[in-house]
Formats: structure tokens, C-alpha cells, sequence
């Protein structure tokens, strides 16, 4: 059954998009909140934030390659239960073994295997999980459905600081992985009986080796402005490190080197991996279409940002306000109800706004609202106060629920219209580079750093997010010429 074009039927609407809302708490909990707690059982403290940032990235890697490759092959699935429905399911049987899993490891490389078995898992559903809305509702309703969506993404982020994060805090970990496995399985039987999928008599007859070189162009993309980014933050640092060294005396100047060598190598990677990730995925016409590259930029910086600062928050907290891996993660649970409350809160009114003062113009503020909000993070960093922490999370809030209701609608726009599906499917080159690039090389920086300088490595990683919010808004100057 699909929707008539005059009429949008809510409950079809709510069973189509379901599903995020398990897909987010698990995603939510594992990354936000299981992983940290349990990399500090097991890594040494003196390189946490590097042995969670490189677990983060290995998973990240296997995002990119599963979730497309899933998504194609769902495309041509003729089962006679519909395309997605039979990937949701394997993938959520997978994860609920998997979360177990992860539960029981005993060490820290134990803990990366099981993350790592588990993003294939949930990859498998995420990737087919994202044809339902064009397979089920009718392009007038498209807006109506992806608003749902976006509800459903975002309710997790205040759903798990009142459930989840109270239940590790607490010391119930195994009863917040059952909790977790609980809301996934439960979701999913509901999407399962609710959803109405038309059988796929034959499947489509496009070769699907080309779609799936298109995925290594990404990677490879990402890797390569990984690689230049790397090059052009050493040579910066090592520079600034040769003009302080009669100043500072030699380890000042080192650690001066690696503080503005990091930040740059995070700021040019961004750059170099969406430069090289668009030219190898779609080739020269990348470059006719110049405003793509500027939007993806501006996508990946803003991600980038707020995904290694959600990240890094338990750790933040637990050399900020010196409390435990139990408490960092029952305070990092009510900060993020309160960021999640404050999305929501400029998410809803978000288009409305738009309409009034443009897509890029508003895009643009939400970069600048969020490096206002990390600065006050870097205060917090030498002067910890929890009203200080939780205004920042605020702001951030505020400017992510404008970004992540705006920043889509924008990016819609600017493909050619006969390839939007091919070129928006570039856009995964922000979501999964900016793991790679905030956490990746972020952590080992935070290690690095704190060693010299206790806080050193926060203050440090805190500017380069708050600078790549503020550039994130940059990058949209070209549009705002051309829209």
C-alpha cells in the first residue's frame, strides 16, 4: 500500500520510519556510551582517547563498504516478504547475538572484534533500511515522511540520558545491553507487521559492480585526504615548531608543533578527503558542478565536530569534574537528553525558518552557533562548572537541529536533476569521513598532548572542532552567490 498523494496516512507514515528510532538507540548506545565505558575497563589511561578513536575509525570503514553494498543488493531482492524487510531482520538477529557479544568481552581487542562483526550487522539493515521511503511513499509525501525521520533519529539522543546511561552509571551494564537488544527487537516486530512490502517480481537489470567501485572511490577519497592532510599539519607543525624553539626551549616548541600540526592536519583532511573522495566517486564531472564539493565540505566539518565531541565526551568529563567511568557516563547521559531536547526544540521549527531567511544562510548560522558552543567548552576545560558544560550543550543542540533538518534540503538541490540519486550518494563521504577524521586522528592527538600537559589535549582537540564549525559555515559562501 502506498499513500495517495492528497492525503498522507500517519500511521503508514510512523510504521515506514520506525525502524530509525531502533536503529538510533542502538547506534546511540553503543557509540556513545558502551564503547567508551568499556574502552576504559580495558585500554590503559594513558591512551584511551586513541584506542576509542581508532576503534571508532575501523568501525567507520566497515560502514562505508556494508551500508551501500546492502542497500544495492536490497535493491534486488525479490523475496516474497519485500526487498528490505528480510535484510532488517538478518540484521537485527545478527545484532542482538552481537550486542551479547560485546557485553561479554573480556579485553580489549575482544571488544574490536565484536564492534567491529557488529557494524557488518547493522550496517545490513541500516543500508536497506533507507529504501523504504522512496519504495513506499509517493514523492508528494516524500516531505511529510522525512520530517517522521528526522523526529525518530533525534529521539534517542534524550530517550537513552533517562534510561540507558542511569543503568550504566549505576552499574547495571549487562541490564542496559538487554534494554538496548530489547527496544531493537521489539521495534523491529512492529516494522515487520506494520510495513506492506510488494513482492520485486524481477530484479533490476544494472550491473552492480560499478555502484560498489564507487564505494572504494569514497574510501580511497577519504584516505587520500587523510594521507595529504596528515603531510600538510606535519609541515605546519613542524614549522611553528622551528620558529618557537629560541622562544619556548625545545619541548615547548614540540608540544606547540604537534597542538597546531593536529588542528591543521584535521582541517586539511577535511578538505583534501572531499576534494578526492567526489573526483574518484564521480569522476571529472565532479567539476562542473562546483557548489557539491562546497556542500559536502560543509557537511563533513560540521559532522566531523559534533561526532568526535559526542564521542569524547565521557572521557571529557571524567578528567574535567574527576569522577568515574560510572558517573562520566550516567552526567554524559544528561547532557545529551539536554542537547537531544534542545535539537529537537530548533529541529521542528527549522523549515519554517528557512523559508523565511534561506537554506544556506541558516546552515551557515547553525556552524557559527556550534563553534560559540564549543568555545565554551573550552572553558570548561580549565574551569569546569556544570552550568558551563550544559549551556555549551545547548548551543550545540540549538545548532544541531537546525544543520540536521537544513543541511539535507540544501544538498538536494544542487545535483543534476537526472543523477540526484548517484550524487547524494556522495553525501557518505561526510558521514563516515567524519569519524575518521575527528576521532581517528583527534584521539591519538588528546593522548599525545595531555601526556605533556594535563588538559592540553582537550583544549587543543576542542579548538579544531570549533574550528571546523566555524569553516564548516565558510564553505557555504560559494552558494550564497549562486542560491
Amino acid at each position: 500500500m502506498k499513500l495517495t498523494p492528497s492525503k498522507p496516512a500517519w500511521p503508514l507514515l510512523i510504521s515506514v520510519n520506525l525502524f530509525w528510532l531502533g536503529l538510533n538507540i542502538r547506534n546511540n548506545a553503543v557509540g556513545s556510551l558502551f564503547m567508551p565505558y568499556l574502552v576504559e575497563r580495558f585500554a590503559p589511561p594513558e591512551i584511551l582517547n586513541t584506542a576509542l578513536g581508532g576503534m571508532r575509525t575501523a568501525g567507520l570503514v566497515i560502514a562505508m563498504l556494508v551500508q551501500p553494498a546492502s542497500g544495492l543488493l536490497s535493491d534486488r531482492c525479490t523475496s516474497r516478504f519485500g526487498r528490505r524487510r528480510p535484510f532488517l531482520l538478518v540484521g537485527v538477529i545478527a545484532d542482538l547475538l552481537l550486542l551479547g557479544w560485546i557485553a561479554l568481552a573480556g579485553g580489549y581487542w575482544s571488544l574490536l572484534a565484536a564492534v567491529m562483526c557488529f557494524q557488518v550487522s547493522s550496517n545490513i539493515s541500516h543500508g536497506a533500511l533507507q529504501g523504504l521511503i522512496p519504495d513506499l511513499i509517493p514523492e508528494q509525501q516524500r516531505g511529510s515522511a522525512s520530517a517522521v525521520k528526522a523526529i525518530f533519529e533525534l529521539l534517542p539522543v534524550v530517550l537513552l540520558g533517562f534510561t540507558i546511561a542511569p543503568l550504566v552509571g549505576g552499574g547495571h551494564f549487562n541490564w542496559a545491553v538487554f534494554a538496548v537488544g530489547a527496544a531493537l527487537g521489539g521495534i523491529l516486530l512492529l516494522t515487520l507487521f506494520t510495513v506492506r512490502e510488494t513482492p520485486l517480481l524481477d530484479p533490476p537489470q544494472v550491473l552492480l559492480a560499478p555502484d560498489l567501485l564507487r564505494v572504494l572511490g569514497m574510501i580511497g577519497g577519504i584516505l587520500g585526504g587523510a594521507l595529504s592532510g596528515l603531510a600538510a599539519g606535519a609541515a605546519l607543525g613542524l614549522l611553528a615548531g622551528l620558529i618557537a624553539w629560541p622562544f619556548a626551549g625545545p619541548e615547548s616548541a614540540r608540544v606547540l608543533g604537534i597542538a597546531l600540526g593536529g588542528v591543521a592536519t584535521m582541517l586539511a583532511a577535511a578538505l583534501g578527503g572531499v576534494w578526492a573522495g567526489v573526483r574518484l566517486t564521480l569522476g571529472s564531472t565532479a567539476y562542473d558542478v562546483r557548489n557539491f564539493r562546497w556542500w559536502v565540505a560543509n557537511r563533513l566539518m560540521f559532522l566531523a565536530a559534533i561526532t568526535s565531541i559526542q564521542g569524547f565526551t565521557p572521557y571529557f568529563i571524567m578528567y574535567a569534574f574527576k569522577v568515574s567511568s560510572e558517573q562520566a557516563v550516567s552526567m554524559t547521559g544528561q547532557l545529551f537528553t539536554t542537547v537531544g531536547i534542545c535539537t529537537l526544540l530548533s529541529a521542528l521549527p527549522a523549515g519554517w525558518l528557512s523559508d523565511r531567511w534561506g537554506q544556506v544562510r541558516l546552515t551557515a548560522l547553525s556552524g557559527v552557533l556550534a563553534a560559540f558552543g564549543t568555545a565554551l567548552l573550552l572553558l570548561t576545560v580549565w574551569q569546569p562548572g556544570i552550568f558551563l558544560l550544559y549551556l555549551a550543550g545547548v548551543i550545540l543542540g540549538l545548532a544541531t537541529g537546525l544543520f540536521v533538518t537544513i543541511n539535507w534540503a540544501l544538498g538536494t538541490r544542487l545535483p543534476p536533476s537526472s543523477e540526484a540519486g548517484r550524487w547524494l550518494g556522495v553525501s557518505n563521504l561526510a558521514g563516515a569521513g567524519a569519524g575518521m577524521i575527528g576521532a581517528g586522528w583527534g584521539g591519538p592527538l588528546v593522548d599525545i598532548l595531555n601526556a605533556a600537559a594535563p588538559g592540553l589535549g582537550y583544549f587543543t582537540i576542542f579548538t579544531g572542532y570549533g574550528l571546523l564549525f566555524f569553516c564548516s559555515a565558510l564553505c557555504l559562501r560559494p552558494l550564497s552567490k549562486s542560491l
